[in-house]
């Protein structure tokens, strides 16, 4: 009997090894930090279908190894709040547009958002910061850093200040990645209050090169702060869509 367990087993060797082979990045990713806070975690509810892995996209996990990307993106955020807290966020619709527009590419995210957070929690020095810089450089290893995807705002929206500190955060993080020229797209909170960091934050392409900042506009909130499902989905479709446009100008 054991030796009929044992030819089995081994038969089934190969074919896991393929299996997780299959699952394996096949060479050099093209790689993104998304970082910020709910909205970026992700809040919106997500169908199954949109809980498998999609093609092409790997996920660098609680290991700092990388795995099929799927929802929620902010699972292994080393920072996040509980897991029951983490659905969809524009990372989702963001890798599924930038893999239409490049489907030969593979891409690897680096998710690392927490919800209720300050930008100035983003603090270079600071746990948030460290630790997105940390797991940035570890994925580095696997491929190239193409931009940051940043959503923040809703803890700081009668900031007057907040673009001085947002500036400040992409210098430290463009230094210390290495990258003066990295791109770096912004997103605005939603617009049901005439907020401040909305009229602060579109100011940022002008100030600092490189940078692009995502519209809001006709995006629906399904509380006082979160986007609900489809605006989640097309909020990443217009960071992709940004992050297309900055990559050609370079």
């Amino acid at each position: 009997m054991k030796n009929k367990l044992c030819l089995f087993l081994c038969a089934l060797l190969p074919l896991a090894s393929h299996w997780l082979q299959a699952d394996a990045p096949s060479g050099k990713l093209d790689l993104y930090l998304l970082i910020g806070q709910s909205n970026m975690a992700g809040r919106a509810p997500y169908t199954k279908a949109e809980s498998q892995p999609m093609e092409g996209v790997y996920l660098l996990n609680g290991s700092d190894e990388w795995q099929p990307a799927a929802n929620p993106l902010n699972l292994y955020s080393t920072i996040r709040k509980e897991v029951g807290m983490q659905k969809m966020g524009p990372g989702y619709g963001f890798s599924l547009a930038m893999r239409e527009a490049k489907p030969d590419l593979a891409i690897g995210l680096i998710v690392n958002a927490k919800g209720g957070t300050s930008i100035q929690q983003w603090t270079k020095g600071d746990t948030f910061y460290d630790e997105a810089i940390r797991r940035t450089k570890i994925a580095m290893q696997s491929g190239t850093l193409k931009g940051i995807l940043w959503h923040q705002g809703e803890s700081d929206a009668s900031d007057e200040k907040y673009l001085q500190k947002i500036e400040q955060l992409i210098a430290d993080l463009r230094k210390d990645l290495d990258a003066p020229e990295l791109p770096f797209v912004a997103g605005m909170i939603n617009d049901t209050k005439d907020y401040p960091v909305n009229r602060v934050i579109v100011q940022l392409p002008e100030r600092v090169a490189h940078t692009a900042v995502v519209s809001n506009e006709g995006l629906v909130i399904m509380d006082q702060w979160h986007f609900n499902h489809d605006s989640a989905l097309t909020l990443g479709e217009r960071y992709a869509e940004k992050m297309l446009e900055l990559q050609a100008t370079k």
